[in-house]
This record gives structure tokens, sequence and C-alpha cells, in this order.
């Protein structure tokens, strides 16, 4: 797709050979990404969280089952973290972004923050999470300026 900042597209993947794995919340800040995501291989539950200050919205998820088998895929709109849960043995993504990664750019937020009460539906008590994952905070604890601003 285009926007009108003339951005360009980008393509990226994540596979995860275990079940239980979580990844995420992430976010890009100062250079924000729409995602269109897809599971070609397994299943995960995909989440994207509302960030953006000022949303009527913020702080909001919403969460759905995509599957190699039932082909949905789930759009996440810029100003949006993004987080998905594996389910099954093996999975695998494809994202189609609306800008290129900027590691730089990313932040993140805790996966169980309590204030934004995701519903995830674990198969084990502890999802496998990365060091960096583990280490983000909650929502109520990031700075405004570490947040997008929302424009109507």
């Amino acid at each position: 797709w285009r926007s009108s900042t003339r951005r360009s597209t980008s393509s990226r993947g994540s596979r995860s050979s275990r079940q239980g794995v979580l990844r995420g919340l992430h976010y890009q800040l100062g250079r924000p990404q729409a995602k269109l995501v897809r599971v070609i291989l397994g299943e995960i539950y995909d989440v994207a969280v509302d960030v953006r200050r000022g949303s009527p919205t913020f702080g909001r998820w919403c969460g759905t089952r995509l599957s190699a088998e039932n082909k949905r895929m789930m759009f996440i709109p810029e100003g949006f973290a993004h987080g998905f849960y594996v389910l099954s043995e093996l999975a695998e993504c494809t994202y189609k972004c609306s800008d290129c990664y900027a590691p730089q750019e990313e932040r993140g937020l805790a996966w169980n923050d309590p204030d934004l009460g995701i519903d995830w539906p674990l198969v084990s008590p502890e999802p496998v999470l990365s060091p960096r994952d583990r280490a983000f905070g909650t929502l109520a604890t990031r700075p405004p300026t570490e947040l997008p601003r929302y424009a109507p």
C-alpha cells in the first residue's frame, strides 16, 4: 500500500520452532510501521494494542487466531504495539510492513501488563520470552515521549 509520506514498504517474517513462544509487544516510535500479518505454517494468537497517546481507544487491545489453515490476516495500524503467542509446535509468519525495520526506533511493552489485561490463550503457565521482551515495562510506566501521538 502507499502512504502520504511516500515510505517504502518491506516484507519481514519470523519462525518459531517451539509452542509457547511469545513475541512482543513491539512498536516503532520514530518510523512507525503498519503491518499486515499472516501465518503460512502453524497457528498463533495475534494481538494489537493501541498505544497512541490521546487516542480514544488508548490501551485497548484486540486479538485473534491466525493459522495457515484459516488463512486469516490481521492488520496492525501505525501506533499500535504488536505481539503474538505460538499455539502450534512450529509457526511461521510473514509481515508486509509500511516502513522498514529500524532497530533504534523499536520500543516494547510487557506482555502481561495488568492494565492491558490481554487474555492470552496460554498453553503453559509461563510463555517462552526473549530477554529483551522479558525486560519491557508496562504502559503506565512508559514516558509520554516514548509513545506515538494520536492524530485524528
